[in-house]
C-alpha cells in the first residue's frame, strides 16, 4: 500500500524564506501543512500560492517547538516532515525519504542531518556537524513534548538515521543572531532556575568560558576559521546573557566584600590554564612528530595539574 507523507511547515515572519522552503519539496509531499504564527508580514499570502491548509495559531515564543504539534495534528498522512521556514530539501534526501516511507521497516522514526549555514557557510565543526534532526516519523507517533526551544521530537518506536542531509540557512546575519539570542537566553534562564540551579557569581566566567573552550576546542570549532572563532566567542557572550538573566531573576544580587576581587582573579587564572589545557590537546592531536607530542603532553599534563 502507498504510503503518504505530510511535510508540515511553521513560520513567523518568514516571506524571505518559505518561498525556497515551499520550492525545494517538488513533489515529495501529499499534503502540505503551513502552521503560521500570526505573522505580520507576506508569509500566509505566499503559503497559499503552495497549499490551502494554512493555519494560523498565536505566536508564542516561549514555545516554538511544542506549537507545533498544532501542525501534527492538522496532517492526514502516514508519514509527517517536520521543516521550519529557513530549511530547504535537497533531491537527494527527497529520494532517500520516499525510499525509507515506502519500505516495510519496522522503525517510526528517523534522523536527518542537517547543514547549517551561518554567516554564508556550512559551518562543519562538531556543534553543528552533522546536528541530526529528528523530523521525519509516523502519523500518532511523534510529538514534542516540552515547553521548550530546540528540543527533539519524541517517537514511540524505533528509529533510524538517514545519510543526506537538509539544508537550514540558520543566521544570515548578526542582528538575527542577536533576535533570537533574546528568546532563547530568556527561556534557557528560566529554564536553569526551574531545574533547580543554584546561583553562583562566579558563574559569571565560568559560563562563558566553559562554553568557549567546549565549542572552540573540544568541538573543534578552530577547523571553521574565523567563522568558527566568532561562533565560539558568540556562543560564549550567549552564555554570559544566560547567566545575567538568571542574575537578574536573583534581582541582581550584590556581591562584593575583600575577597571578590581575589575570587575572581583565581577564576580567571583557572579558565587561562584550562585554555592552555586545550589549546595543547589540539596541539597534540595536530602534531606528526613524536618528540614534540611527548612534550605537549607533558605540559598538558601540567596545565591540568594545577587546574585541579
Amino acid at each position: 500500500m502507498k504510503q503518504t507523507l505530510s511535510v508540515v511547515i511553521t513560520a513567523y515572519n518568514e516571506e524571505l524564506n518559505i518561498k525556497a522552503c515551499l520550492e525545494s519539496l517538488g513533489d515529495l509531499a501529499d499534503e502540505i501543512i503551513v502552521v503560521d504564527n500570526s505573522s505580520v508580514d507576506k508569509t500566509e499570502e505566499i503559503a497559499k500560492k503552495y497549499t490551502k491548509k494554512v493555519y494560523k495559531q498565536k505566536n508564542d515564543p516561549s514555545k516554538i517547538d511544542i506549537q507545533k504539534n498544532y501542525g501534527f495534528s492538522k496532517a492526514t498522512g502516514d508519514w509527517i516532515l517536520s521543516l521550519d521556514a529557513d530549511e530547504r530539501l535537497t533531491p537527494d534526501l527527497s529520494k532517500e525519504i520516499k525510499s525509507v516511507i515506502s519500505g516495510d521497516s519496522s522503525l517510526v522514526g528517523y534522523w536527518i542531518p542537517r547543514k547549517n549555514i551561518i554567516f554564508k557557510k556550512w559551518i562543519q565543526s562538531e556543534m553543528w556537524w552533522p546536528d541530526y534532526q529528528l523530523r521525519l516519523f509516523k502519523k500518532d507517533f511523534g510529538k514534542y513534548d516540552k515547553n521548550s526551544v530546540h528540543k527533539v521530537i519524541t517517537v514511540s518506536g524505533e528509529t533510524g538515521k538517514l545519510t543526506n542531509p537538509f539544508v537550514h540557512e540558520n543566521y544570515i546575519s548578526v542582528d538575527q543572531y542577536l533576535l533570537k539570542l533574546i528568546n532563547y537566553t530568556t527561556i534557557e534562564a528560566d529554564m536553569l532556575i526551574d531545574q533547580g540551579y543554584t546561583f553562583n557569581w562566579l558563574d559569571s566566567v565560568r559560563f562563558p568560558t566553559n562554553d568557549f573552550l567546549k565549542t572552540f576546542f573540544l568541538q573543534k570549532g578552530y577547523q571553521d576559521g574565523l567563522h568558527g572563532l566568532v561562533l565560539s566567542i558568540l556562543q560564549a557572550f550567549y552564555m554570559e546573557v544566560v547567566f545575567v538573566k538568571v542574575w537578574q531573576k536573583n534581582k541582581f544580587i550584590e556581591v562584593k566584600g575583600p575577597g571578590f576581587f581575589a575570587e575572581t582573579l583565581k577564576e580567571f587564572k583557572n579558565s587561562l590554564r584550562h585554555s592552555k589545557y586545550w589549546a595543547t590537546t589540539v596541539e597534540i592531536d595536530k602534531t606528526k612528530n613524536p618528540i614534540k607530542k611527548i612534550g605537549l603532553k607533558v605540559l598538558r599534563k601540567a596545565a591540568s595539574d594545577s587546574a585541579s
